[in-house]
């Protein structure tokens, strides 16, 4: 299993900012998702669905921007903007973030 060493162009700290940014938009697309999810299927209101799905799709793509800056940046592996990519965005960004945390140096 490797480790996530940061480049020596980024120290340990930014690494750990740029996953923050990504935990970030994660939970909040993640949160938006399950109030999409719920007006979608329970409320069933199309106009709800109509303000927040475009909203998410937003998210999803900072969510996929974020994670391929940091792939790009050598601050973790391409793996990353994959999992967000097949999952649709807030799983994927939340799973790979807790996989990523757990390899980083104390």
């Amino acid at each position: 299993m490797t480790s996530v060493a940061p480049d020596p162009a980024h120290s340990l700290a930014s690494q750990r900012r740029a996953l923050n940014q990504v935990l970030a938009v994660g939970l909040a697309d993640a949160l938006l998702l399950l109030v999409l999810l719920y007006v979608a299927f329970v409320d069933r209101s199309d106009a709800a669905v109509s303000v927040l799905g475009p909203i998410h799709g937003v998210g999803y793509l900072i969510l996929l921007y974020l994670t391929v800056a940091g792939a790009g940046a050598k601050r973790w592996p391409w793996w990353f903007p994959g999992i967000v990519l097949v999952t649709g965005g807030p799983l994927g960004s939340i799973v790979g973030d807790i996989v990523l945390r757990r390899r980083l140096p104390d």
